[in-house]
């Protein structure tokens, strides 16, 4: 097969757009409902409660401000409210997994929380409940965990749902990723105290921006609607009691998502078929693509990863924004490789760097399986590490899986992979 870069970019990951979305954002602008009420908010809220089967779903501008508004609920109801100018979790340790991107663990920075980070599995490269026991015996007072479905994979929820139980412990549930995964026939998003959603542009469905809070709890859903309408109260004038927020996801947005909506399984089933086209690819090089327990979970496949094996590795250093490696006959790392699509116009990323090695996290608790450690300097930079999360940082990478891809354009990405081996 002759090489050659792609004339229009092969992107990661980018919305995948029908026309019924325009129909009802011109729905809006004729009616004239542009701010954040309206049919489209509406509708969309009852098919989202729907999908996921749970009681009501709040609309709002983003997965991180559900997250927040989550976080929020879960250290009201531990805490009670909390002092002017401090956070509902202020001064509190709170449980998080380490392999993600920042917004799941922002917002409950946002409400004064300390966090521990929890070391990750090599199952589901998700929260490790081996972890999660251990961190609990070092911190035997925390009562919140969140909990992340990277990449569109379940988590071990019921292991993880039997630890928090037996430690009287909150789950807050990260599904920003994986909105139509199921985990023993149960969609995500469903497991948690509290749990949210995200339709940022490049999710498995899109508004461009907007996110949801799930729950089946009437109270939990009208708090949190009154919330992110800056807490105004049932008064003739504008009264506030409460600090509020402008979190409400607007009209506009609601429609784009909207007409999403009937396509989200047809934007699944495209995502497992580019999953399994880079399987089938692959199968005879010394990689794996992101696993997950067949039987029992069935990811979204928002995004195909691969992790090389260790012994297919080149010598690869990273520092806080650059990297360097050294090529090797029949080995490669995922800098030349993403080196190798950026070359031929397509986009692949690093895995999510760790939260425990992020600079502004850095001193944070961080716990394995083994108990409290951190990965030493010279494991982060030249391999072997001893945390799961930071070897598959080390040894990871997203791979090109944007569902509108041609089977030909996915051949060619294959192919270029493929020679970084030789």
């Amino acid at each position: 097969m002759e090489l050659k870069p792609f004339e229009k970019k092969v992107w990661l990951a980018t919305p995948t757009m029908h026309g019924e979305e325009l129909r009802y954002v011109t729905e809006a602008y004729e009616q004239n409902w542009m701010s954040t009420v309206g049919e489209n908010i509406n509708e969309l809220e009852r098919q989202a409660a729907s999908y996921v089967d749970c009681a009501y779903a709040v609309a709002l501008s983003c997965g991180t401000a559900s997250l927040h508004l989550a976080v929020k609920l879960a250290g009201e109801k531990l805490y009670g409210i909390p002092k002017p100018n401090e956070g509902a979790l202020q001064g509190r340790k709170v449980f998080c997994s380490d392999v993600t991107f920042a917004a799941t663990v922002n917002p409950a920075v946002y409400e004064g929380a300390e966090i521990v980070f929890i070391d990750t599995e090599r199952e589901t490269w998700n929260m490790d409940p081996a972890a999660l026991e251990q961190a609990f015996a070092l911190y035997p007072e925390v009562k919140v965990v969140i909990l992340v479905h990277l990449y569109g994979t379940p988590a071990k929820i019921d292991e993880i749902k039997a630890i928090c139980d037996k430690h009287g412990a909150l789950i807050i549930e990260d599904a920003a990723e994986s909105f139509g995964a199921t985990y023993k026939g149960r969609q995500t998003g469903t497991f948690g105290d509290y749990s949210a959603i995200s339709f940022n542009g490049n999710k498995i469905i899109t508004g461009s921006s907007g996110g949801m809070f799930l729950t089946d709890s009437k109270e939990d859903a009208e708090k949190v609607r009154k919330w992110s309408t800056q807490s105004r109260e049932a008064a003739a004038w504008y009264q506030h009691e409460e600090v509020g927020y402008n979190y409400r996801m607007s009209n506009v947005i609601a429609g784009v998502v909207r007409g999403q909506m009937p396509y989200l399984d047809e934007h699944i089933a495209q995502k497992k078929a580019i999953y399994e086209r880079y399987k089938e690819g692959f199968k005879d090089l010394p990689v794996q693509m992101n696993p997950y327990i067949e039987g029992e979970m069935e990811p979204n496949f928002w995004l195909s990863c691969m992790l090389i094996d260790e012994a297919a590795m080149c010598r690869q250093v990273r520092g806080e924004q650059d990297a360097l490696y050294i090529s090797e006959p029949g080995k490669t790392c995922p800098t030349e490789i993403l080196e190798k699509l950026a070359q031929y116009n397509a986009e692949g990323r690093p895995i999510w760097k760790p939260m425990h090695m992020q600079p502004i996290y850095r001193m944070n608790p961080f716990v394995t399986a083994q108990g409290s450690g951190r990965a030493k300097t010279n494991a982060y930079i030249e391999g072997g590490c001893e945390d799961v999360g930071m070897d598959i940082f080390n040894r990871g990478l997203c791979l090109p899986s944007d569902n509108k891809m041609t089977p030909e354009e996915q051949d060619v990405i294959i192919a270029l992979i493929r020679s970084c081996f030789e």
